[in-house]
This record gives C-alpha cells, sequence and structure tokens, in this order.
C-alpha cells in the first residue's frame, strides 16, 4: 500500500506542478479592424479641419489688429522741420493824403530800403506797401496802417499810435518831404526807427519761438543770407530786460486752448459783501476784452460769492506794519493765500481750462490789507489766475466796524481793471506797444506759429509711437485725424508764409485739435498697457486641456500611417 501511495503522489501532483512553473503567454488583442482605423483616422482629421478652415480663421480674424496706413515719413518730416519754415511778412500800408503819388512812391521805397538794412531777422520782415494799391489786396492781412500828415508847426517829425485801432500817424514839417534825389531822407529813416521799435517785442518773441523749436537748424536746404541772424544770435543782442520778461511772460502764460473758462469768485471771511454788482462790471471791463480776443479763442464766464472763507490753517497770518497803517502779506507767503481745501474753486469746467480770478475783501479787524515789500493789492498766479483784495471804506459804528454789503460797479472798477490785464498776461500777450489791437495781432501770429509747431510735434510723437509699438491698433479714425492734421499744417504755413495770419491761425487750431485727437485715441491708447505676456496668461489655460489631446492624437495617426508604410514597402 505504502509503495502505491508513494507512486500515485507524485504522479498526481506533477501536472500540478507543470502548470504552475509555466505561466500562459498574454495574448495579444486581437487586430483592429480597417473599418475602426478609418473612423479613427476621419474623426481626427474632421477635428483638425474644423480647426484649421474653421476656428484659426475665426480666431484670426477676430484678435486681428487694425492698423491704418499713416504717412509716417510726412508726420517726421513735419515734426523735423523740413516741411515749413515759417516765416512773418508783416504787411505795412501807408496812407499819404497829403503826399503826391511820385513822392509817396519814392518815400515808401526809401523807408523799405533803411528798413532791410535795420532787419537783421530774416524771418520777420515788413513789407511797405502805398494803401491805394490794390494789386495784393485780399493776399495778406495788413498789420498796422500808417497815416502821413502834415503839420506847419512841427519842426520834427512826431508819431502817434492809435489805443483803439492798429493805425499809426505821423506828422511831418512838409519840408521834410524827401526829393526825387535823397537817397536815405530824414523821414523815412524816422518812419523805420519808429517801426522797428513798435515791433521789437514781437520779432524777441518769434525768435524765441523759432530757437525753441529749432527751425532754423532744421531747415538747411537754403543758405542764410549774410546779413540775417539765427534765432539765437537775436535773441543775444536784445536787452536783458526784454529777454527776462519775454521768458517770465512764457512761464506764466497758459497753453492756448480753443475755449477758457473765466471764474469770478468773491471770498470774504465773514458774512459781508454779500453780493456786488458782478454783471455791470463783466460787461463793462472784461466783455470788450473777450470780443477782441475772440479770434484766437473763445470764452465762458462764472461767478460765485463765498461767505466766511478763512484762511489756511497752516498759512501764515497777516501781520500788522505800523509803519504803512495796514496788516500785510509777506511775498513768500502769497503762494499759501488760496486756501485750496475749503475754497470751491474747481481746477477745470468742461474741456477747457480754467483761469481763476480771486476778489479778496479781508476782514474789518485786518483792514487795509497789502503786500509787504511793494504795498500792491494783487498778485499773478502762473498759469492759474489772479488775486486782488479790495480793501472797501468801512461802514464805521461805535465799536463794531463792517463791510459794505453791497460792491457797486464803481467799487468794483480797480479789481476788474487789474483782472483784465492779468488776463492778457495769463494769455501769453505782449507788454508793448499800448494799443490793444496791436497787442493781440502779435498775440495772433505767435499763436499761429506755436499751434503750428505743437501739432507738427505731435504727429512726430504719433509716427514714433506706431513704429516703436507694432502691437497697438490704429483706428480708421486716427488715419482721418492724421490726413485732416496735415492738410490743415500745410494750409497753416502757406497762409503764414503769404501774411494771412488769421487764416493761418484759424487752420493751426483746427490741425492743433486733430492732432491731439489723434494722440489720445482711447482705443489705441488702452492697447499700449496690453502687452503680448498678458495674451498667453489668457490663451494657454483655455487651449491647453484641448490641444493635448488633439496633438497626441494627430502623432499617433501619423506614427501608424508610417509604420504602415514601411511594412507595405518591406513587404514588397
Amino acid at each position: 500500500m505504502t509503495d502505491k501511495n508513494e507512486n500515485r503522489g507524485p504522479s498526481s501532483l506533477t501536472p500540478q506542478d507543470d502548470s504552475m512553473a509555466t505561466p500562459s503567454a498574454p495574448r495579444a488583442p486581437p487586430p483592429e479592424k480597417p473599418e475602426a482605423i478609418r473612423t479613427r483616422f476621419k474623426v481626427i482629421a474632421a477635428f483638425w479641419a474644423v480647426i484649421v478652415f474653421l476656428g484659426f480663421p475665426i480666431w484670426w480674424k477676430t484678435t486681428s489688429i487694425y492698423r491704418a496706413r499713416l504717412p509716417v515719413d510726412d508726420m517726421v518730416d513735419w515734426a523735423d522741420g523740413k516741411t515749413c519754415r515759417p516765416v512773418f511778412p508783416l504787411d505795412i500800408r501807408f496812407d499819404t493824403p497829403s503826399l503826391p503819388e511820385y513822392d509817396a512812391q519814392h518815400l515808401l521805397r526809401a523807408t523799405q530800403h533803411t528798413l532791410d538794412d535795420l532787419n537783421e531777422f530774416s524771418a520777420h520782415h515788413l513789407r511797405l506797401k502805398l494803401s491805394d494799391d490794390r494789386e495784393d489786396e485780399g493776399k495778406a492781412d495788413t498789420a498796422l496802417t500808417v497815416r502821413l500828415l502834415a503839420r506847419d508847426d512841427l519842426t520834427a517829425p512826431q508819431s502817434e499810435l492809435h489805443a483803439d485801432i492798429t493805425q499809426l500817424d505821423v506828422y511831418y514839417p512838409p519840408s521834410q518831404v524827401p526829393p526825387p534825389s535823397s537817397s536815405n531822407p530824414p523821414l523815412s529813416g524816422y518812419i523805420a526807427g519808429t517801426l522797428q521799435n513798435l515791433f521789437t517785442e514781437e520779432k524777441a518773441i518769434v525768435a524765441h519761438v523759432l530757437s525753441d523749436n529749432n527751425v532754423v537748424s532744421a531747415n538747411t536746404n537754403t543758405p542764410a543770407s549774410s546779413n540775417s541772424q539765427q534765432p539765437s544770435a537775436l535773441l543775444n543782442s536784445i536787452s536783458p530786460q526784454l529777454a527776462e520778461s519775454i521768458s517770465r511772460r512764457l512761464r506764466r502764460s497758459m497753453k492756448h486752448a480753443d475755449t477758457y473758462h473765466l471764474a469770478f469768485s468773491l471770498f470774504t471771511p465773514g458774512s459781508q459783501p454779500s453780493s456786488w454788482d458782478i454783471q455791470a462790471a463783466v460787461d463793462e471791463y472784461i466783455s470788450p476784452l473777450l470780443h477782441a480776443y475772440s479770434p484766437i479763442s473763445n470764452f465762458t464766464v462764472d461767478t460765485q460769492v463765498q461767505l466766511y472763507a478763512g484762511f489756511s490753517p497752516t498759512a501764515p497770518l497777516p501781520e500788522y506794519d505800523e509803519s504803512v497803517g495796514a496788516w500785510t502779506l509777506k511775498t513768500e507767503d502769497l503762494s499759501a493765500f488760496i486756501n485750496a481745501a475749503e475754497w470751491p474753486l474747481s481746477p477745470s469746467i468742461g474741456s477747457g481750462p480754467t483761469i481763476n480770478f480771486i476778489l479778496y475783501v479781508p476782514d474789518p479787524s485786518q483792514s487795509p490789507m497789502v503786500v509787504q515789500e511793494s504795498s500792491a493789492t494783487s498778485w499773478i498766479i502762473p498759469q492759474w489766475g489772479g488775486v486782488f483784495i479790495l480793501n472797501p471804506p468801512l461802514s464805521k459804528t461805535v465799536e463794531n466796524p463792517s463791510n459794505p454789503s453791497y460792491l457797486p460797479q464803481e467799487s468794483l472798477r480797480p479789481a476788474f481793471l487789474t483782472f483784465s490785464h492779468q488776463l492778457l498776461t495769463l494769455l501769453g500777450a505782449p507788454t508793448t506797444p499800448s494799443s490793444l489791437p496791436f497787442r493781440l495781432q502779435t498775440l495772433m501770429r505767435i499763436r499761429a506759429a506755436t499751434l503750428l509747431f505743437s501739432a507738427s510735434s505731435t504727429m512726430g510723437s504719433l509716427a514714433r509711437l506706431t513704429e516703436s509699438l507694432p502691437s497697438i491698433p490704429i483706428p480708421a479714425s486716427v488715419a482721418t485725424s492724421v490726413s485732416t492734421t496735415l492738410s490743415h499744417l500745410a494750409s497753416a504755413c502757406t497762409h503764414l508764409q503769404e501774411g494771412r495770419f488769421q487764416a493761418a491761425l484759424s487752420n493751426a487750431r483746427v490741425a492743433e485739435s486733430e492732432a491731439e485727437r489723434s494722440f489720445f485715441e482711447k482705443s489705441m491708447v488702452g492697447q499700449v498697457y496690453f502687452p503680448d505676456e498678458h495674451k498667453v496668461a489668457v490663451y494657454l489655460p483655455l487651449l491647453g486641456p484641448i490641444g493635448v489631446p488633439l496633438v497626441v492624437g494627430l502623432l499617433k495617426e501619423v506614427k501608424r500611417a508610417v509604420a504602415s508604410w514601411k511594412a507595405k514597402r518591406s513587404r514588397s
């Protein structure tokens, strides 16, 4: 029995041990049917076809940046001063009612010759013409009319410039009428010298503007004549007082705007005065000036009365000076006079800048109030406005003197005459000569040139911006504004060179407005602050999860196709 069991045991365990010792081989997946391969290929191809032929074009169309074509070369040429060199030919009309035409022509030619010898600045020159000469009528503005009047009681020529019109009356003795043989008569020398003096400040301002914009150095196509100075050389030749006056006025004056908002404010630390005859004062002293200035800019006028308007707590208080019998403010403390935190002064009303004029009536306990160093009662705050301290007569009582409750027009006269002068200073008008129309004509010519330079500079900045940032859009509106700007710049330059200064200013104003509009286009400026890194940060989280499976599937199909092609090639 034992032998049988021993023989049976091993024989029964042997198959089981063999199966455990030799594991079965892994079964290969069944071969993929051709229909399944074609179906998978079609699905992947359909996805990629939608991406390539539909998705990508839509994405490209909806995300592409539209950049309108700009005349960059022309814009840079204007900015560099290569296109236009402003000149200022001023027509001076001679009215000679008491001279025969031949004598008048001879005097005019002699005076013109003397002027040309005196003038060393070719960009600004005077052209003399007879008032009855209709050849150039309408082609150029008349800067000044010179009326020659004979007077028997004179021994030497005299002149008088009208205050309300641009006319210079020259009185001369009949004996000084130049004979035909005279080449340099004294009368022509006197007229030429008088005209030179009238336009001295204007010529200096023109030289200052041209020098600041490097106009002459940029225009080297034609050599300057030997007797014509560069603007910088002319500035060095004028008196230091005039140069300082021009620099100070340019620092004080405000930037040109199509519309200015004038705000007249009455401030007092108490309850009196509570009203003023502001309408009559504005109509009498301000409106005529605004009307005369209307060819250059427009104005709106606002007024207000603010009671209990005290000094700022941090501002130095006025001190009583017994030597002058008044309360005084130090010059270095005037900058802190305006209590901007509590006084309702709006920095801007609408689109244009605001010019503030403060009429301050001090408390009776601090009246009269003046500036300590100069005993003045007014001063200008550069590029902001003006202040006038009004010390009205007090209605005295035994115990409590008080300010009047109402300020009539006559009481406002000194303040508003000062405000009109401050307004001209803030607008950049020259200080000489005394004729207001003459000074405004000068300012018109200066404004035309400065606006032309400003618009040209803006065109250059826009051209450099679009070239350095190719990712920003350029809408069609910008291209239209640039085209309008260049067109009006060309017109302004032509009018300026031909002496039509009002037309030049009108075109320069349009050019400046369009240039600013194109440079500060909202859609274009906003794109400047959206770099390409932000686009990657936006697109990557969206396209990553979708793109990876599609790319992997495409690679597998390419790998299978390559393997299939190699297999077919090896069998063949």
